[in-house]
């Protein structure tokens, strides 16, 4: 499937904010970008798989979720529009991704091969300054993250999640929210009716 305008212009807006690449580079992406759809409750990245592509997502919702051998679903963290898509260390390293990565909503995605996108990073200085960004990005979500799980309390979480993400109340189910903050559905109840 082609990229149409309207994605092309999701895809060139996060590259422009994210690392202002020139546009003939940006042309070189959208060629080795493939769209895909993905149905609700479908994945892009199963845990147990090696993964060989990341993806920018053009519309839809995302979660990254580890489940354990008891079913247990642990939120890692949400992926909304204009965000990209990976199990990046296990993509680098070549073994198999820990975690899920499930689609909430009916989602388009732009995919990308990992190798293909290794060769057009050869090619110019601006994909190793897309590459920072991405990773500056992820490591400061990533160390947010864990301060928030370790230092926070329960309600004090919840108020994040919800400036962080003021829509996804209405488009995340409860039990999902729940997994994120790392308590119970029932915890979350209760802090819903304060």
């Amino acid at each position: 499937m082609s990229i149409n305008n309207t994605i092309l212009s999701n895809l060139t807006l996060f590259l422009n904010n994210l690392a202002d690449l020139p546009v003939e580079e940006a042309q070189k992406l959208y060629q080795i970008g493939k769209i895909k759809s993905l149905e609700k409750g479908g994945y892009f990245i199963r845990a147990g798989e090696i993964p060989k592509t990341f993806a920018f997502v053009s519309s839809g919702l995302f979660r990254y979720v580890y489940i354990d051998e008891d079913a247990r679903q642990f939120t890692k963290g949400f992926m909304p529009e204009f965000n990209i898509l990976s199990s990046y260390s296990a993509m680098i390293q070549k073994t198999p991704s820990w975690f899920f990565i499930e689609a909430l909503e009916d989602s388009v995605i732009i995919e990308f091969s990992y190798l293909q996108w290794l060769k057009l990073k050869e090619t110019s200085y601006c994909w190793d300054r897309f590459l920072i960004a991405m990773l500056e990005m992820g490591y400061t979500t990533k160390e947010t993250r864990e301060r928030e799980l370790l230092l926070l309390d329960a309600e004090t979480r919840y108020r994040i999640f919800q400036e962080r993400y003021p829509t996804l109340e209405h488009r995340v189910k409860q039990h999902v929210i729940a997994s994120y903050l790392g308590i119970t559905p029932e915890s979350l109840s209760r802090i819903r009716k304060k």
